[in-house]
């Protein structure tokens, strides 16, 4: 029987605990949910009024794949809900605000990414990222490299940035801004991975294209647009081991000369939690947003 536990006052079936999810570590979905409760506080600043895409997994990284945007089947009732704006017609999704909603949406087994507006207003850009991918032979480090470049770059618009790992290969830039449409953050984002492309020719690009990428940066603007979403400050990967998208210090991005720096599995980050708090708070401040330049 599908045992019943009670989060503040919500009943919820956690399923299967027992079942390996990780298999490289021997990781389960009991330890999968154990995270998620043990990170909700930081977790939750991330995720609350964002409309939530679901990359589920229910059978493990090595099993099927698949992204989710609409509501569920079998959503519970007290989950809330909204509409949200897309171009081929309005959808309903999940907004995950509450620890509650946070372990039912975990039990699906899923990685939680999400765009950088709220539905409160969906129209306005809250948050500017890079996502920073490595072809190899490069790797973190040389994305390191780019960061750095990129946080002079912002701080000389007044915007302060911040860096989390991806969960896999690469490192994700995050700022918080203010009074921009997400268009209008795409084209500053892209002209600043352009930049980057013209400064460092031989480590960075701006462009997608294949042929172009072993042993560069691609500069990812793209992720700024309304449409789309990247992986959440905290969520677990769907990758062989439990890795996650992990917040680091400048401090520690100045210092990588390892891939291995940079990788935090889950058990890592629950004990830089409890150490530092949430590296990326300030981004749910709203003093602490910056405008873009004219």
């Amino acid at each position: 029987m599908t045992p019943i536990t009670e989060v503040e006052g919500r009943r919820l079936a956690l399923s299967n605990l027992e079942k390996v999810l990780y298999p490289a570590t021997g990781f389960t979905k009991g330890e999968v949910l154990h995270y998620y409760a043990t990170v909700a506080g930081a977790l939750l600043a991330h995720l609350r009024d964002r409309p939530l895409s679901f990359l589920r997994y229910p059978d493990g990284p090595g099993g099927q794949v698949f992204f989710a945007k609409n509501v569920p089947p079998g959503t519970p009732d007290w989950v809330t809900t909204a509409e949200v704006p897309r171009v081929e017609g309005p959808a309903r999704m999940v907004l995950v605000q509450d620890l509650p909603s946070l372990m039912w949406a975990a039990n699906l087994v899923t990685e939680f990414h999400t765009p950088q507006w709220v539905i409160q207003d969906p129209e306005e850009a809250d948050r500017l990222v890079f996502d920073l991918d490595p072809g190899a032979p490069a790797t973190v480090v040389e994305c390191c490299e780019v960061a750095l470049w990129l946080r002079e770059r912002l701080a000389a618009d007044g915007i302060e940035a911040y860096a989390k790992t991806s969960g896999s290969k690469g490192l994700h830039l995050l700022a918080a801004v203010r009074g921009s449409s997400s268009e209008r953050v795409t084209e500053y984002a892209k002209r600043l991975a352009v930049e980057a492309e013209r400064t460092m020719p031989r480590l960075a690009l701006h462009r997608m294209t294949r042929s172009l990428r072993p042993g560069k940066v691609f500069v990812d603007w793209s992720q700024n647009a309304a449409r789309k979403t990247t992986a959440t400050p905290y969520t677990l990967r769907a990758r062989p081991e439990p890795t996650v998208s992990a917040p680091v210090t400048w401090e520690e991005v100045e210092a990588c000369a390892a891939p291995e720096a940079l990788a935090f599995g889950a058990e890592d980050v629950v004990g830089r939690v409890r150490e530092h708090g949430d590296l990326l708070a300030e981004l749910c401040e709203p003093d602490s947003a910056g405008r873009l330049p004219d």
